[in-house]
């Protein structure tokens, strides 16, 4: 195969002065302000956050219980006895149902009535971790 030299090189010239223009306007287009393409892109991402947070807030309301069934049955308390089983105390009026709750198994461990909750202090004493802290350190420096 014999390569046509002054061929190729008016084919190059012709292709070159063809994309010149274009590649000019490239050049001289003017950069764009970076100041408006930040304020654009936090505008667009606050709109998406309102969306999700719109439809989360939706989501909520239609899938809340309403009327009198919404005050039928609470979760009152509920502890891991394992990897994925749970023992939950549930109140549906005025009894106390003791539920095993595992995957794709509900059984009902006992049935009692109504008891009076233990008070709010109790609870946030265990959750008030640097004070049990200095208190076993003080005892340790006691000693």
């Amino acid at each position: 195969m014999v390569l046509d030299l002054p061929f190729l090189r008016v084919r190059l010239a012709a292709i070159s002065f063809l994309l010149s223009p274009a590649l000019a306007g490239a050049e001289s287009a003017p950069a764009q302000n970076l100041g408006a393409s930040v304020v654009q892109m936090v505008l667009g991402l606050a709109v998406v956050l309102a969306l999700l947070f719109i439809t989360l807030w939706l989501l909520k309301r239609l899938s809340a219980p309403r009327g009198h069934a919404a005050g039928l049955m609470r979760i009152v308390a509920g502890v891991a006895v394992g990897a994925r089983e749970r023992v939950v105390v549930v109140e549906v009026g005025a009894t106390w149902l003791v539920l095993g709750v595992a995957p794709g198994r509900v059984s009902a461990l006992a049935e009692m009535p109504r008891a009076a909750l233990p008070p709010e202090t109790s609870a946030r004493e265990t959750r008030d971790f640097a004070g049990r802290l200095k208190a076993m350190l003080d005892r340790c420096h006691a000693d």
